[in-house]
């Protein structure tokens, strides 16, 4: 076997990364030819088929398969190494604020890889309400924030849209004829701010059941039987179930993921910023039970 070349293993891993010879070469900013290249010469080189193509797709061969885990870990290594014995590598401390809405996420193994590219960077890690965040983040107490939206702030990268529904305990009804009891976190929370909005809109009449300011704290009221909650619709956990349009509860909308970083005078900010938006769709994953 001839000695295996980086730059083919990245065209190799964007390839699948991205669903075709054309997507990778805009993600490497190089030809297609080139892509095409590079997978030609590393198949050569392990003398195995990696790649299947066909005119809608292109998908990992078994052998494909089995060289995916080992590319990752090459270029890892790479990166690590180079970042760490670089001259001009990131050194200092940053300081990131995180909603309590992900910390349940795949956002430990993105921290993680960031750490990693980063050994000389200190990581220092917040977990809060996004509007907390925000104060922190504005008061300088905070490098880099990972929250909602705040309502007519227009600040911060987009991650993503999420829509927000009433959850309740399985086969569990709010009664018409009173008022809603809500599970919900203490203000300021943008999540009960928009809940209630919404209740208020549309005229109906709440309570307030249970307070918490644990994402856990709040799933176990609803578990209970306490009452109703907000949450998101792409994620539903075990013990919880989304209360149908039937029953009458007004939508309530949704809610915008944003990164929101110190700029280009923070070579450091904008790394984690970029490693945080560049892994949406992990961080957007249902977690497995």
């Amino acid at each position: 076997m001839s000695n295996l070349n980086l730059d083919q293993i990245r065209s190799f891993l964007a390839v699948l990364d991205s669903g075709s010879f054309t997507a990778a070469a805009g993600v490497l900013g190089v030809r297609q030819s080139t892509v095409s290249g590079h997978i030609a010469r590393l198949e050569q080189a392990l003398d195995r088929p990696l790649l299947m193509r066909d005119t809608h797709r292109v998908a990992a061969t078994p052998d494909g398969q089995a060289m995916i885990g080992f590319a990752r870990d090459l270029l890892e290594t790479h990166d690590r190494l180079r970042a760490f014995f670089s001259p001009s590598g990131l050194r200092g401390r940053i300081r990131l604020g995180v909603s309590e809405d992900y910390t349940l996420s795949a956002l430990a193994q993105v921290l993680a890889r960031f750490a990693d590219r980063h050994p000389s960077v200190d990581l220092q890690l917040t977990v809060g309400l996004s509007r907390t965040l925000y104060q922190g983040y504005d008061a300088g107490e905070l490098d880099v924030i990972f929250c909602k939206r705040r309502r007519g702030d227009p600040r911060g990268e987009l991650a993503w849209a999420e829509e927000l529904i009433w959850a309740g305990r399985p086969n569990s009804l709010p009664d018409p004829a009173l008022p809603v009891p809500l599970i919900l976190y203490p203000p300021p929370s943008m999540t009960r701010a928009l809940a209630l909005d919404a209740l208020e809109a549309a005229g109906r009449s709440w309570r307030i059941a249970c307070t918490s300011g644990s994402l856990m704290g709040l799933r176990a009221a609803v578990e209970a039987g306490l009452g109703f909650a907000p949450h998101s619709a792409r994620v539903m956990p075990p013990g919880l179930a989304p209360i149908p349009k039937s029953a009458g509860l007004p939508a309530i909308g949704e809610v915008e993921f944003v990164v929101l970083g110190s700029g280009h005078q923070h070579p450091i900010a904008t790394a984690l910023k970029e490693t945080i938006l560049a892994s949406t769709a992990e961080l957007q994953a249902v977690p497995e039970p």
